[in-house]
């Protein structure tokens, strides 16, 4: 069971990125996929996530800038960001779980760091 993020790096403020995250050994298309991130000494934070049936969700502060899509036939999730600010600047992990309550698989993390 993996997941494999990767897409980070540095970027100016107002500039894009877009982060993929490539999964295997379990049942993609029945997982409920997510993008979290956390900066250091904080909790880690849920950023967008989009269920097996393509519903998505966002938390507040990335609505409409991030949008996130998944490939059920490439088993892979993305989170493309735009517009993005120095407080966008974090670690970013890739979530795999069944149901919502899980905690679910975690990636390595990939860092996206937004320069003023």
């Amino acid at each position: 069971v993996q997941l494999q993020a990767s897409g980070g790096g540095l970027v100016q403020a107002g500039g894009s990125l877009r982060l993929s995250c490539a999964a295997s050994g379990f049942n993609f298309n029945k997982y409920i996929m997510g993008w979290y991130r956390q900066v250091p000494g904080n909790q880690r934070e849920l950023v967008a996530s989009v269920a097996s049936s393509g519903r998505t969700g966002y938390a507040d502060f990335v609505k409409g800038r991030f949008t996130i899509s998944r490939d059920n036939a490439k088993d892979t999730v993305d989170l493309q960001m735009t517009s993005l600010t120095p407080e966008d600047t974090a670690v970013y992990y890739c979530n795999a779980k069944p149901f919502a309550h899980f905690t679910g698989i975690w990636g390595q993390g990939t860092l996206v760091t937004v320069s003023s």
